[in-house]
């Protein structure tokens, strides 16, 4: 089991396999084993310095006078662990995913993938994406489809346009962020005013220095390059929404994806950037897939094996990290998201599908859970469980799925644990903190130990 992995790793500090199994599993950070403790206990306690920085850099929970915080204070093996929790400052979940959004975005600009224009400012070259630029400023779509039409290389001379400024402006258009120092804020609001940033010139007026982080705004522009993208037929009601596409809007698109007839504009920059499967199929040995453009169009690849309404999911998460999932659009989602290697978006199904846990469906959605590798689905599933055990035990797809389990133990002797009834013994024994609810825990632990002995798995 993927946390069973997590705390033997923990104690061994290697940091590569914890990596994997919080980034890539989705493994729960702060999850705790029958001894009440935390990884970062383990690391603690086991002096891996290196490993205690990196959970706590990715949520790991140690606030002082709390029973995590004192507990790994005084198990910490050496005194630069000790200073390190003593300067813990807490980071959530939510901020880690929200991190691999911003770094791909951050790259975007930093390495210039799939940049279609560049600007040369008093000689230092900003490799850019006429997409991104149109949709963060409408100053910028009005230049690129007019004054700069057309070039691939804009020269900007003019003696108050500083280069820094101008650097850190891309980087307020690229992440929501603008990290600039003191003596370049009048800059940076001159090229503010001159561009129409309304928003960034009151935060540098009211916050100068300071970093400031736009998120909301941020995601809202990039989704306006996926509402864009949409072909016509798909739209529907797309007006009613909060950020329609403006009239007019070139977003500069440079690859065409073809779903079932249906055409979406898309920008090579964003599907390569966030997906190894796209940058193999655009980029690597799968070019021969590209048809030749057609009317002066982009040249379109077509994708085979799924719908439309799907890859608009797709679509808006490529762009803005996000889209609105209801539980019955998740299973299909769900199954191209892991072929097109989006383990950000396979979460979303994830956090969707724990929607519609009951007694019905529950062991439907731990098969997908585990068949799709999402841990924490797996494990909430499990949680779900537990608490309604009783029932379970006298359902028919319960019982398939504890046989399919204890089969598929190699070589399982009449002793050997399985891992599905171990989860759940962990959660229903995790539930009693009083001593009323020893009495129900054991009652729930009877009825599964009487199913076991009934299928003839005692264990």
């Amino acid at each position: 089991m993927d946390t069973s992995d997590l705390f033997a790793s923990c104690r061994k500090g290697d940091v590569g396999r914890v990596r994997y199994l919080l980034e890539q599993r989705d493994v729960e950070v702060n999850v705790r084993d029958k001894w009440d403790s935390t990884p970062l206990y383990y690391a603690c306690l086991c002096g891996h310095e290196e490993l205690v920085l990196y959970l706590l850099a990715n949520g790991a929970r140690c606030e002082a006078n709390t029973f995590d915080g004192e507990r790994c204070l005084y198990g910490a093996l050496s005194d630069p662990i000790r200073r390190a929790l003593r300067d813990y400052k807490q980071v959530t979940a939510s901020c880690r995913r929200r991190d691999y959004y911003d770094d791909f975005l951050q790259r975007l600009l930093e390495q210039g993938i799939h940049s279609d224009v560049v600007f040369v400012v008093h000689g230092k070259p900003f490799r850019v994406h006429r997409c991104v630029l149109g949709a963060r400023s409408a100053y910028f779509a009005n230049m690129l489809d007019t004054k700069w039409k057309g070039k691939s290389v804009v020269v900007l001379r003019h003696p108050l346009i500083n280069p820094v400024a101008f650097g850190a402006l891309l980087q307020y258009l690229y992440t929501g962020r603008l990290d600039i120092g003191v003596e370049h804020v009048s800059d940076c609001e001159r090229l503010a005013k001159q561009c129409q940033l309304w928003d960034l010139l009151s935060d540098l007026e009211a916050k100068c220095e300071k970093v400031s982080e736009f998120d909301p705004r941020l995601r809202e522009d990039m989704a306006l390059l996926a509402d864009c993208a949409l072909p016509p037929e798909l739209r529907g009601d797309l007006w009613e929404l909060p950020f329609p596409c403006p009239d007019g809007f070139n977003s500069c698109p440079d690859i065409c994806f073809r779903v079932a007839g249906c055409s979406f504009l898309c920008h090579k920059a964003f599907f390569c950037g966030r997906s190894d499967y796209f940058r193999a199929l655009l980029d690597d040995h799968f070019r021969e897939s590209e048809e030749p453009a057609t009317s002066g169009g982009p040249p379109a690849v077509t994708l085979h094996g799924i719908s439309p309404d799907v890859f608009t999911h797709v679509l808006y998460y490529m762009y803005s990290d996000h889209t609105e999932l209801s539980p019955e659009a998740a299973y299909d989602v769900l199954s191209v998201a892991d072929m097109y290697l989006l383990p950000g978006l396979k979460r979303l199904c994830g956090r969707s599908l724990a929607q519609m846990l009951d007694e019905d469906t529950v062991v439907g959605v731990w098969r997908v859970a585990k068949l799709f590798r999402l841990a924490r689905l797996e494990d909430q599933c499990t949680e779900y469980m537990a608490k309604v055990i009783e029932k379970l035990v006298e359902r028919e797809d319960f019982v398939e799925a504890v046989k399919e389990e204890a089969a598929a133990v190699a070589a399982r002797q009449e002793t050997d644990s399985i891992p599905l009834v171990d989860d759940i013994r962990f959660h229903v024994a995790s539930t009693v903190q009083t001593y009323s609810a020893i009495e129900e825990a054991q009652q729930r632990l009877r009825a599964l130990e009487d199913l076991l002995v009934s299928i003839g798995l005692d264990c």
